[in-house]
């Protein structure tokens, strides 16, 4: 059964933190302490698909296992949210209809190009595979988004660059691909770039004029300021890297987490609900340590890692078809007054054959 509190899903930044009002208390006895707690509002957004990738319907709160640190939350609401153009509305496996969110739901796509001009120097087909990335990602704004998908183009070399801010029209997406896709450097976020543009926005909420260059020197602050321009915006937000991954090797040539940026970036992105899904441009059938670093923060944002790719096209239909739907999970969670930090969550269906991925977890507290 779904609920009709509307009000809570409608007000998502998809994993929200909103504090409750708590209930006035009674002075505890003498010689008793009582711990002061916080009650906190958490909203995930969580995909269920079956193995050939389908979004699957119908499910309600029981149909969801969710813990943190191995206790079993009581769940509070499942709302199930679509685009609708792009399901069957047909029952689910279950037998139970899904009842969908008033109105159709936008959907919001950041092609992220981390560009391989340097590195193409010592490896020549990274260069051709990266060409070959954009020429896909051109086809796929030609040919398959539908009314209601927003979509923005960046890129990183040594700074980030937005060539172009979220919108619908295909046109200025294809300029900004090849815009790209050539290196082009559009200049920093000057307010007058930003004027004018109704509707969601990236340039809105990212440090102005050489501020963006200054403030993007890794490509973890780069993630990092993405994540939090694209908070405000209603919704789930999906992050498509193509690159080749980021990070540090230690002396046996095995990535690890560098622990000055890794775990701010995926607070940071799951803080925003942004899912970062990993297109890698290693040609296929090469290893590289690298790939362990776009599996692991894919894995821990609700995304996915996908190589070995021999058609870009691939990833990008995927990525579309199972964002078609997700569901909205609420739930009340209580932290020690005044704590603040990062609460690990694991969310699974009770249907081992359906497949979920949600984030790993929220911030709460002034984290």
């Amino acid at each position: 059964m779904i609920r009709s509190k509307r009000a809570t899903p409608l007000a998502l930044a998809a994993l929200l933190l909103a504090p409750l009002a708590a209930p006035a208390q009674q002075e505890p006895p003498a010689g008793e302490v009582r711990e002061q707690v916080e009650v906190t509002e958490v909203l995930l957004d969580v995909l269920v698909t079956d193995a050939r990738g389908n979004v699957i319907l119908g499910l309600d709160e029981s149909d969801f296992v969710v813990t943190e640190d191995g206790k079993p939350i009581e769940l509070t609401d499942v709302v199930f949210y679509s685009n609708r153009r792009l399901l069957d509305p047909a029952p689910a496996a279950s037998g139970r209809r899904p009842e969908v969110s008033e109105g159709t739901e936008d959907r919001y796509f950041v092609l992220f190009l981390d560009d391989q001009r340097t590195a193409a120097l010592e490896a020549p087909r990274l260069l051709t595979q990266q060409m070959e990335a954009v020429r896909r990602a051109r086809q796929w704004v030609a040919e398959e988004l539908v009314p209601g998908d927003h979509v923005a183009v960046v890129s990183y070399d040594h700074k980030l660059k937005v060539h172009q801010d979220f919108t619908t029209d295909r046109a200025a997406l294809d300029a900004g691909l090849a815009a790209a896709a050539k290196g082009k450097d559009p200049g920093g976020n000057w307010p007058s770039r930003i004027a004018g543009e109704p509707g969601a926005s990236l340039r809105a909420g990212l440090p102005r004029g050489n501020e963006l260059r200054d403030e993007t020197t890794t490509i973890y602050d780069a993630l990092q300021l993405l994540a939090r321009a694209a908070g405000d915006i209603r919704g789930r937000k999906n992050l498509l890297y193509f690159g080749v991954g980021f990070g540090r090797l230690n002396s046996f040539g095995q990535y690890t987490p560098d622990p000055r940026y890794y775990d701010d970036t995926v607070r940071a992105l799951n803080d925003h609900n942004v899912a970062f899904y990993a297109v890698d441009l290693t040609p296929p059938g090469t290893e590289h340590a690298l790939s362990d670093a776009l599996n692991q923060i894919s894995g821990e944002t609700g995304g996915k890692y996908y190589f070995n790719t021999t058609n870009f096209l691939t990833p990008l239909r995927q990525v579309s078809e199972e964002n078609s739907g997700y569901y909205l999970l609420s739930y009340t969670a209580t932290h020690p007054a005044g704590a603040d930090g990062f609460q690990k969550v694991k969310v699974a269906a009770r249907n081992p054959e359906f497949r979920v991925r949600a984030r790993e977890g929220y911030v709460f507290g002034q984290s």
